[in-house]
């Protein structure tokens, strides 16, 4: 099959899938904020972003080197080399989720007191740290299944996770609800958690039917650690940076509307509503857009390895325009259907406001998110996290600065700035390595 042919059905797939998915989350999450209001929803947004940094560190980059070596291995010929280099990576995903298992430990009860004003106790994140080494193997193993262009298995594997999330996370809250806000994050956790145990099992059964057509080739024993460290020290370190900075940053932003004048429970209501409600409509459509940004990683890393710069041109510019005509469609289209789409999901006119004003902000965002992806593919990965590391500096200044003072306007504020400085970087990053 012709690659482009390949790369476009994969898309497809992906698309499809990923639509599917995105569909079930907003919303399964709209019954969710409507099930157990606002308050809870920003609670649960501060315990998922301590969440995601832990996750940042189990995964250290590993899923971008599993996809850009195997890639490279195959560029080459060297196809006996794919089930060595991916033993190596799962060995690195066990080093780094148990280092963050480690911290996550040692900093929960800090984290509850200092972060959350004792809302809920450590007990949450000593249940979060059991996921981390399942979500870093499997992250690994999905970077494989990119590689080769095998979408349909990963794909399969998402759709049984949320199947089973939303399984799961309905039955513990039906029983766990009435015991308080504790409680109700922790039922979000037991089931996001379980789905993922599952879905590591489900992709690793997948990998192990996969590899046995790896058998017939040989490996040429290529020492591929030092490969490995290259991409996930400093995608690591700098992913450390960013996600903490992150972690940071949406911790700041419920004590900026509480030093504005708002109660603890009023401020996680609105850092919900805006962070919890108007975002993820904002960002719905970006599904596809991150499917095939996704699916250039590999493809770049291939025309990299070969030199083949005119191509690599060729795609850019056409990627960049078929992102910005789409973008636009979709920004006009959320702005006009603002209040039909936030009745439809939340029940409610309250985020109606926030998502007309972020709307025009789509076109930024979406594009940033296949600058970054070309640029990873062209192996300028830290470059990318760099640009971030400044965003969210910036970000933490303006929300610390700002947000006291002007509240939800100085939150808005600091997402135009934020989003706009991140895009102009990136795009002024690839512009460069173009016409290098």
């Amino acid at each position: 099959m012709k690659p482009i042919k390949t790369f476009f059905i994969n898309g497809i797939i992906l698309t499809i899938t990923s639509l599917i998915l995105r569909c079930i989350s907003i919303f399964f999450n709209s019954y969710i904020s409507q099930k157990i209001g606002s308050e809870a929803v920003g609670l649960y947004g501060l315990v998922m972003s301590v969440y995601v940094f832990a996750i940042t560190i189990s995964l250290s980059g590993i899923n971008l080197a599993t996809t850009k070596i195997v890639a490279e291995e195959i560029a080459n010929g060297n196809i006996g080399n794919i089930k060595l280099v991916v033993r190596k990576c799962l060995f690195f995903c066990i080093i780094f989720s148990f280092l963050a298992m480690f911290l996550l430990y040692t900093f929960s009860p800090y984290i509850c007191k200092t972060w959350l004003n004792n809302k809920i106790s450590p007990l949450p994140f000593y249940i979060i740290s059991i996921s981390l080494p399942f979500i870093s193997a499997s992250s690994c193993l999905s970077g494989y299944f990119s590689a080769i262009r095998n979408t349909l298995k990963p794909a399969s594997d998402n759709i049984l996770e949320h199947i089973l999330k939303v399984v799961f996370i309905s039955f513990f809250l039906n029983h766990f609800m009435p015991c308080g806000l504790e409680y109700i994050c922790i039922s979000l956790i037991l089931g996001n958690i379980i789905s993922e145990i599952i879905s590591f099992i489900y992709i690793y059964t997948l990998y192990n039917i996969d590899k046995k057509k790896l058998s017939k080739y040989s490996s040429n024993n290529s020492c591929f650690e030092k490969r490995i460290l290259q991409i996930t020290v400093p995608v690591g370190l700098t992913s450390f940076i960013r996600s903490g900075l992150s972690t940071i940053k949406q911790v700041l932003i419920p004590i900026g509307f509480q030093k504005n004048g708002k109660s603890c429970e009023q401020a996680l209501a609105s850092y919900g509503l805006i962070s919890g409600m108007a975002m993820p409509l904002i960002l719905f459509p970006n599904t596809i857009i991150l499917v095939f940004s996704n699916l250039l990683i590999p493809e770049f890393a291939q025309f990299n390895t070969r030199s083949e710069f005119s191509r690599i041109k060729k795609n850019t510019q056409k990627t960049i325009k078929c992102t910005l005509i789409f973008s636009i469609i979709i920004s006009i289209l959320i702005f006009l259907f603002a209040s039909q789409l936030s009745k439809v999901l939340y029940k409610s006119n309250s985020v109606v406001i926030y998502v007309k004003i972020l709307a025009p902000l789509i076109p930024i965002m979406y594009i940033d998110s296949v600058v970054d992806a070309i640029l990873k593919g062209l192996d300028k990965q830290v470059a990318v996290l760099k640009i971030n590391i400044i965003d969210l500096l910036t970000s933490i200044f303006l929300i610390y600065l700002l947000i006291p003072k002007a509240g939800i306007i100085g939150y808005i504020f600091t997402i135009y700035f934020s989003e706009l400085l991140n895009f102009f970087f990136s795009f002024k990053c690839l512009k460069k390595v173009l016409t290098t």
